[in-house]
């Protein structure tokens, strides 16, 4: 690459940034007419559906519970359907025992692949009788489970977020099991 041409480059950059601030600094101040109007046609996300709040906002809203070994009790707090086609199951694992302990191995599932990125819950899936179907959670090109990893020995009372993402369902599908190994099984509600 020649000077001339670095120095070419390096001008267009400077003269791109300094439009760039111009234009950002010239849309941040509006009119100054002291009316402050907002348009007619636009509404907030929360008036739409009422005072509801969104899952990701942290309701106490639980969809299921599901008991494990050694005290560990799984809350399902969320179970959304996102836009890449994607659903994210959400919630805490909690130590409702009277020890500290950690989460099983067996949570990560039997395939190999999976087990060899540590602990996991990557042995959970989503079971839709109706359209007979199980759906696994997700992997990365690596082949590392899309959900929580690397759990840390929880203590008594104690608790942890965790996800774990599948592939959606058909959007009519809004009702699937929950499983997960060493917990008991769940229905619970997509949305979104």
């Amino acid at each position: 690459m020649s000077v001339r041409f670095t120095a070419k480059v390096r001008g267009g950059m400077v003269a791109l940034s300094v439009v760039a601030g111009l234009a950002l600094g010239t849309a941040g101040c509006g009119g100054g007419d002291g009316a402050d109007k907002k348009p007619q046609n636009s509404a907030s996300a929360s008036e739409d559906r009422g005072s509801q709040p969104r899952p990701q906002e942290g309701t106490d809203q639980v969809l299921a519970e599901l008991r494990g070994e050694d005290g560990l009790l799984l809350k399902i707090t969320s179970a959304t359907r996102d836009v890449g086609g994607f659903v994210t199951v959400s919630g805490e694992l909690k130590n409702d025992g009277d020890e500290a302990t950690r989460v099983s191995v067996r949570t990560a599932g039997d395939e190999t692949e999976i087990i060899r990125h540590g602990s996991s819950l990557g042995g959970a899936t989503l079971v839709d009788s109706a359209g007979k179907k199980r759906y696994y959670v997700l992997r990365d090109t690596d082949g590392r489970p899309l959900t929580t990893t690397g759990m840390p020995r929880i203590k008594a009372g104690d608790s942890i977020p965790v996800f774990m993402q599948f592939p959606a369902p058909p959007s009519d599908t809004t009702e699937v099991t929950f499983q997960l190994p060493t917990f008991a099984s769940a229905p619970i509600s997509i949305s979104g």
